[in-house]
């Protein structure tokens, strides 16, 4: 798979379960982000003889009705519009993958009972009025992750979602992806910390140079030793409970 002039992603052979708990984890510029983006067809490998891509079990998708089966969660606002659109809105836009609920969109009462629905799993209903812009990165997060919940999928694609947030609201963050596991909501998790990979976790996919260089039960992978060849410095680890911490 390849982005401009470089090949990002090199021979992936993965299968991941519906309702599969997984991280992803390696450098930065390995593919973790790039590898998601291919789950969701926001990107296309390039043809080879052999390959075959399925999701949900298909190789071809309507885009707009894949989207009823996955929920992704990126980094950053989906748009510029998002930051002058309140929290009620920006999650209802999600139906329609834009940034904000322009003119055109037609927002049925189901739309907006599900939007509610959604923010009230976040625990978010009182930022229902508040402008995205306005909100704390945490809040953010919660805006952006009810976003994805509003077609009930299948499966949570989430792109290194404790970036900027502080510790706090990294822990309201870890606490709320665990509640959503636990309700039988599949995670897909980028990330390259470890006290993002949750307790339901057990699965994890290790990536460098574009290549999966590890997939296995987390006792495995999760190592002193399989971590520092994997980030190339000497990584510590340590355990509080079900958590694992790293330095």
């Amino acid at each position: 798979m390849a982005r401009g002039e470089r090949v990002v992603l090199h021979d992936v052979n993965l299968t991941i379960r519906t309702g599969e708990h997984v991280a992803i984890m390696g450098p930065n510029g390995c593919g973790k982000s790039t590898l998601i983006m291919a789950m969701s067809c926001q990107v296309y490998p390039m043809v080879k003889p052999g390959m075959v891509v399925r999701i949900f079990g298909r190789e071809r998708w309507d885009l707009t009705r894949l989207r009823l089966h996955f929920g992704v969660v990126g980094a950053e606002l989906p748009g510029e519009r998002t930051a002058v659109t309140n929290g009620l809105d920006a999650v209802t836009a999600g139906f329609f993958s834009a940034s904000t609920l322009w003119p055109n969109l037609h927002v049925t009462p189901e739309m907006r009972e599900r939007s509610w629905e959604a923010l009230e799993r976040m625990e978010a209903k009182h930022l229902a009025g508040q402008l995205v812009g306005e909100m704390s990165a945490g809040e953010k997060r919660r805006i952006m992750i009810a976003r994805a919940l509003v077609h009930r999928p299948k499966q949570l694609l989430l792109d290194e979602p404790s970036n900027a947030l502080d510790l706090a609201a990294q822990r309201e963050l870890r606490e709320t992806l665990r509640r959503l596991a636990q309700e039988g909501t599949g995670l897909v998790l980028v990330t390259h910390h470890l006290g993002d990979i949750l307790p339901e976790i057990e699965r994890v996919i290790l990536m460098r140079g574009g290549r999966i260089v590890g997939d296995g039960p987390r006792a495995d992978l999760l190592t002193e030793l399989r971590l520092s060849e994997l980030f190339g410095a000497p990584v510590r680890m340590g355990r509080d409970e079900e958590w694992l911490h790293s330095w």
